[in-house]
């Protein structure tokens, strides 16, 4: 895969913002739903692997590039902000889930930029013509599935932006998830279709619902990493961390758990008893604060959402701008009032993680830090 991606404009905006193999079987359920899909059978993981590997080191350093963390969850909702400065109207980012998950840059997105995008979904596509992606490891072939997905959804995000909600864009008049744009050895389908008809149908770990991302808010964080077959394992293992202990994806409400909708569409999958798989998948991953909320409630109800787009800018563009400082420096990169905000807001969260001397994995800035005491294994 050659396609160029244009390194110059993503590095700039960059220093600007910087102030396993998973088990083949699955729930019958899934497999008799699977067996409807006419074409789809073609994607059943080979019993033979190869040796061979995907490079994804392009889409690597696009996302080290055009995304940007919240950090960690605090579990405590951001209050809704002030009018931007000089209006009554309400830019920006007003969700309470605001300074959770991850940010794609799609503002700061040219149409050069925007058209990489789409040839490099294409090149992804092409690859299954060169290579047989069902003979691949397992995990090679859920790195596939899961960068393909992803960069989809960017691509047509970026073309559709300024949008407020993703689920607002329509291809041929259906709406983005159920869109058949996708062609992989003659099959045509959509990034929900990637999902639940090819992975959640051949993967029995509820792991992998952490590694596609929906483009809004209340899903799963997108990685600052493409995925590979040796960080696959390790990538799952942070999206579910971050996903199960943020207010996006677990909330108290009284004697009720409630949780994302997100594992709504992954029930059949993998949490047949709902009430039970899930709570011990959730239980997993959960940290004191789940744990304790585990502990606490009775009944589990899918019911929390968040729709806005992931981005920085809140899919609007905003008219008035400012210049940012960097150690104090006004520089000649110009953001909204709004976005400005926004990122303060998530240095005064960073800040508080310090002064608290919480623990775990925070990314301050665009820069890439060496994980430590991960190691990607076999995942049963």
């Amino acid at each position: 895969m050659t396609t160029p991606f244009r390194r110059s404009h993503l590095q700039t905006l960059s220093i600007a913002l910087g102030a396993s193999v998973l088990a083949l079987a699955a729930p019958a359920a899934a497999q008799s739903a699977a067996a409807t899909d006419a074409g789809f059978e073609t994607f059943v993981p080979s019993n033979s692997p190869n040796s061979d590997k995907i490079d994804y080191s392009i889409w690597d350093e696009a996302m080290k590039n055009l995304v940007v963390s919240m950090g960690p969850s605090l579990r405590q909702g951001a209050g809704r902000p002030d009018p931007s400065f000089g209006s009554r109207r309400q830019y920006g980012h007003v969700s309470r889930y605001r300074l959770e998950g991850t940010r794609v840059m799609f503002s700061f997105l040219n149409t050069e930029v925007i058209g990489s995008f789409t040839e490099y979904r294409k090149d992804l596509e092409a690859t299954a013509d060169k290579v047989d992606i069902q003979a691949l490891s397992r995990n090679e072939q859920l790195a596939y599935w899961i960068n393909l997905h992803n960069v989809a959804l960017i691509e047509q995000i970026a073309n559709a932006w300024p949008v407020r909600q993703p689920r607002e864009i329509e291809i041929g008049g259906v709406p983005l998830d159920d869109a058949k744009f996708i062609t992989v050895e003659g099959i045509a389908m959509s990034p929900r279709d990637i999902r639940t008809k090819i992975v959640y149908t051949h993967w029995q770990n509820p792991k992998v619902i952490y590694g596609f991302w929906r483009g809004d808010i209340g899903g799963p964080s997108i990685q600052r990493e493409a995925f590979n077959a040796d960080n696959v394992s390790r990538l799952l293992d942070r999206g579910a961390r971050d996903f199960v202990n943020s207010l996006r994806g677990t909330e108290k409400a009284g004697s009720k758990l409630q949780v994302s909708k997100v594992y709504e569409e992954a029930a059949p999958y993998f949490f047949a008893n709902f009430e039970t798989d899930l709570r011990a998948h959730l239980a997993e991953f959960a940290d004191e604060d789940v744990s304790k909320i585990l502990s606490e409630t009775t009944r589990t109800e899918a019911t929390i959402t968040e729709y806005d787009i992931a981005d920085l800018a809140g899919g609007v563009r905003e008219p008035t701008y400012q210049n940012i400082t960097s150690d104090g420096v006004s520089t000649r990169f110009r953001i909204p009032q709004s976005m400005a905000r926004l990122l303060a807001q998530r240095e005064q969260k960073f800040q508080k993680i310090l002064r608290e001397g919480r623990t775990g994995t925070v990314t301050f800035t665009n820069i890439t830090l060496p994980d430590e005491g991960e190691n990607d294994g076999e995942v049963e």
